[in-house]
């Protein structure tokens, strides 16, 4: 008998000191493609957007603006949207790297968008071609003028807790950036493990920094990749401080370029059945979830790396 047929994990209560219900911010369709090197048809992109909020997922983060050629994957951004059948109580953010990007994202009817930034000045010079204080020059205007037509903006930060080049990162510095972006209009702010280097405890420390910063921890969420193993306990430690909006990707797809051996996302599965252990609401049907999972790792044509599809799916 298999672990989902004995009925585990067991529901005792919410663990004292965890938000009551957890916000999910399914970023499967995006991030979570976007490195894939055969380009995945639309309409296998639109069946899994369907699947994923047939699942009980209400933020599906649809697709990004970014130009085609630093991105192929998500070139038909505009196709997509246009197919998309937009489900009552379900959000479908989108990327949009600057201006240009949110003119497309306006064209196409969005509500949500979110921008991406960096802590540290090498990657911003790698991945937006600016300095860490250029980027706020270059995302201002697209906030202001994206708030002024009634969208919600969030602000991803990137390289939170260590960069491939520059190592360690400064909490007070990620904590000083970080607040900039709010600043400018951003409603929340996810924190990225980029490279997955974090630990229970620096996450603590970044947190504490933000806290120390006056920021509230209601407009923070957390973006954790597993490339050491730690995504759940990252994840679990944030929750402990209040947190209560995480990234996750389904079936554990998409991985980082920036280091070696990365495996991706946290998984959105590995997530809920840690959730569902501590007793912690989220809304989600999990066997539906790893029955879409599995159904686009056919597509992918590979195994998920999440281990709770693995053992429900098998």
């Amino acid at each position: 008998m298999g672990a989902r047929e004995a009925g585990l994990p067991q529901r005792f209560g919410s663990a004292e000191g965890l938000p009551e219900r957890v916000t999910i911010w399914e970023v499967g369709a995006r991030d979570g493609l976007q490195n894939e090197s055969a380009v995945v048809p639309v309409e296998v992109k639109l069946e899994f957007l369907d699947r994923l909020a047939d699942a009980g997922l209400t933020t599906l983060e649809a697709t990004s603006f970014v130009h085609p050629k630093w991105v192929p994957q998500l070139a038909d951004a505009e196709a997509l949207l246009a197919g998309l059948d937009r489900r009552a109580g379900v959000r479908y953010p989108v990327l949009v790297p600057n201006d240009k990007g949110l003119t497309r994202a306006l064209d196409a009817g969005v509500e949500h968008i979110a921008i991406f930034a960096s802590a540290t000045e090498t990657f911003a010079k790698r991945n937006l071609n600016s300095s860490v204080e250029e980027q706020f020059a270059m995302f201002e205007p697209v906030v202001s003028r994206a708030r002024e037509a009634g969208l919600e903006v969030r602000g991803y930060l990137s390289m939170c807790f260590g960069d491939p080049w520059e190592g360690a990162v400064d909490p007070a510095t990620v904590a000083a950036v970080g607040n900039r972006l709010l600043g400018l209009g951003c409603s929340q702010l996810s924190l990225g493990d980029t490279i997955g280097v974090a630990t229970p405890g620096h996450v603590e420390r970044v947190l504490a920094a933000f806290g120390e910063a006056g920021t509230a921890v209601d407009s923070l969420a957390v973006h954790f990749h597993d490339t050491y193993g730690q995504a759940l306990s990252n994840t679990l430690a944030a929750l402990r401080l209040g947190v209560s909006t995480v990234d996750s990707s389904a079936g554990g797809l998409g991985g980082c370029p920036y280091a070696e051996s990365a495996t991706g996302n946290l998984a959105t599965e590995d997530l809920v059945w840690m959730l569902d252990g501590l007793g912690v609401e989220h809304g989600v049907d999990l066997d539906a979830l790893v029955a879409t999972s599995a159904w686009m790792a056919g597509r992918l044509g590979r195994p998920s790396p999440s281990r709770v599809v693995n053992a429900i799916a098998g």
